[in-house]
């Protein structure tokens, strides 16, 4: 195997400058928010609730811009018959920006919570924020090793270097600078990044444009030339799953930590909402050389590049076109510039999932359901573990299972399915219970994995109207699969009866247990008249100083006491909302 001197001195260049820029933010920051009364835990989970506008809109779009995102981008726009029209990453993504901006990241952030599953423990109990853990923490695990394996795939494309090599060390940098900072490092390598993805993709851009190779990518783009039109087309039978895909992007892109990691460490609520607008501007800015980049390997004769004669699309390398073009359309030194962008992508996704995902198990986990009586100390320690934990199972599940794209289509299908519902019942739903978060969960949980998933070769025992029978031939093998695909939007409904059946259990259980129809000893989750549902004392670090007014609807926290839940009290002010228990419970 073939080593290139270049490419290895510049991805251990980049690897370095994230390294130092890493372990300088945790430098920097180590005393911050310390003598403000926060927990160490904390700041190591938002900061200090003081991040700005410049380096939150980075991180923030840093954390969408991943591996997945620019890959994917082009490889829809490569692929024939899917084309720019299937490209829906950049604008669902973009709008789930502006959604959760307008509608979930000043609640959110006004309440002062400082993972996402807080509000769900606050109203429904420790029980069902543990059984809301699961799929938000495969969604992260998953997604953070499916952009590991991409990131192998890409590097041993343009540098021939052994895979498994690349991703470990890939994933060791990333685990150590997030062990070192947490939150911190993890912000500021994000601006490194996006500075190096957005730089090293439009430096290769105009190169792979330049081309003899290449044809008007303006022709291209509605007539064939080489292959069918990269603007792509839909049909009129594929509308409801093209809708389908846009929703679950769109909508299932807001309950993931690591978007409300950002909202709640913003320096105010407002702030929270003014990061999400810019990211969402980010993201269709970073997608652009990615579209391009597409449309480029969709309009070039292959036959006369180093490739060869079948293009990647006859190799079933579709997923690989871009680090292909980077390859075999650009000059050696510029494609290194490429490379180092598709490994700044991917380390500024994989950081951030690992973070969330330890964030999430140590605060609602270990602290709020097994050990409220643990010490900042110890939560520090729990983090440090999990963060080791999680980042090595991803890094183990990037390199040994085939599987880790279906897997992260199916969790993070059932992001959308489960938590998103659940999320708008507990800030905006008034009444709402352990019993319907139950069965919200339960039916969403039914209908989306009775549509089956093809990437897991998982087969349907749900057959939802419009369902067709389709066979995929794999090139390389001559192997035909057998698949059927949905084309009705089956997880937006699957999304809709979980949110419904949340609402309908809810006030159900609370009619009968509150008229008496059924005995309140039969109340086995205490969620009617619960003593389990955690209130402000549960959720703070600090309970010695707690004064009833503040167990009261309020306005803005009152001083150190609080400093668990709230530990930038002049913020509070932003939302003239009262807290999300005393809504359940009017």
């Amino acid at each position: 195997m073939a080593i290139h001197a270049e490419g290895i001195v510049a991805i251990v260049i980049f690897y370095l400058l994230i390294l130092c820029v890493g372990i300088w933010a945790a430098w920097k920051n180590k005393d911050s928010g310390v003598g403000e009364g926060s927990d160490r835990s904390e700041i190591i989970m938002v900061g200090g609730r003081d991040i700005g506008l410049f380096v939150g809109g980075f991180t923030m779009t840093a954390t969408w811009v991943g591996g997945g995102y620019i890959n994917g981008t082009a490889e829809y726009v490569y692929l024939p018959d899917f084309g720019l029209a299937w490209a829906q990453a950049p604008f669902g993504y973009a709008m789930s920006l502006v959604v959760g901006g307008l509608f979930f990241a000043k609640p959110m952030r006004s309440r002062g919570y400082v993972t996402m599953l807080d509000p769900f423990q606050q109203i429904y109990g420790k029980r069902m924020g543990g059984l809301l853990f699961i799929p938000a923490l495969m969604g992260e695990i998953f997604w953070s090793a499916a952009i590991l394996s991409a990131l192998g795939a890409t590097l041993s494309v343009i540098v021939d270097i052994d895979i498994n090599m690349s991703v470990i060390i890939s994933a060791m940098i990333a685990i150590f600078y997030t062990l070192v900072g947490g939150l911190y490092s993890v912000a500021y390598t994000d601006v490194v990044q996006l500075f190096c993805i957005f730089l090293g993709l439009w430096i290769s851009v105009p190169f792979a444009l330049a081309n003899p190779a290449v044809a008007d990518i303006g022709v291209s783009a509605k007539k064939a030339i080489y292959q069918t039109a990269w603007l792509g087309k839909i049909e009129p039978e594929d509308a409801w799953l093209w809708a389908d895909n846009f929703f679950l992007l769109m909508l299932g892109g807001i309950p993931w930590q690591v978007y409300f990691q950002r909202v709640l460490s913003a320096s105010s609520a407002t702030y929270a909402q003014v990061l999400s607008f810019l990211a969402a501007f980010g993201c269709l800015v970073m997608a652009v050389p990615s579209v391009l980049i597409g449309a480029i390997g969709a309009s070039t004769d292959w036959n006369q590049t180093s490739y060869g004669a079948i293009p990647p699309k006859d190799k079933d390398q579709s997923d690989m076109i871009l680090p292909i073009v980077l390859q075999h359309l650009c000059p050696s030194y510029i494609s290194f510039f490429g490379l180092g962008a598709v490994s700044a992508a991917v380390m500024s996704s994989a950081d951030s999932s690992i973070l969330s995902a330890s964030s999430m198990f140590a605060r609602n986990i270990y602290h709020l359901a097994f050990r409220q009586s643990a010490s900042d100390r110890e939560i520090v320690w729990v983090m440090r573990i999990t963060i080791f934990v999680f980042g090595s199972l991803a890094t183990a599940m990037a390199l040994l299972t085939g599987t880790v794209y279906g897997l992260w289509y199916l969790s993070s299908d059932l992001v959308y399915v489960i938590i998103f519902p659940q999320l708008i019942c507990v800030l905006f739903i008034k009444g709402t219970n352990t019993y319907g978060s139950v069965a919200g969960y339960v039916f969403g949980l039914l209908l989306r994995i009775g549509g089956g998933e093809p990437y897991l070769k998982l087969p349907p025992f749900i057959y939802y109207p419009g369902w067709v029978a389709q066979e995929k031939i794999h090139h390389l093998t001559g192997d035909v699969e057998h698949y059927v695909q949905q084309r009705f939007p089956f997880k937006s409904i699957s999304m809709l009866a979980s949110f419904l059946a949340n609402v309908a259990f809810s006030y159900l259980t609370k009619y009968l247990f509150e008229s008496g129809t059924v005995s309140h000893k039969y109340d086995f989750l205490d969620a009617v008249h619960s003593k389990e549902v955690m209130d402000k004392t549960t959720l703070v670090g600090n309970q010695d100083n707690i004064i009833l007014s503040e167990l009261a609807p309020v306005r803005q926290a009152l001083g150190g006491a609080l400093a668990g839940t709230f530990t930038n009290t002049d913020v509070l002010s932003d939302d003239g909302e009262s807290s999300a228990e005393s809504l359940h419970n009017e």
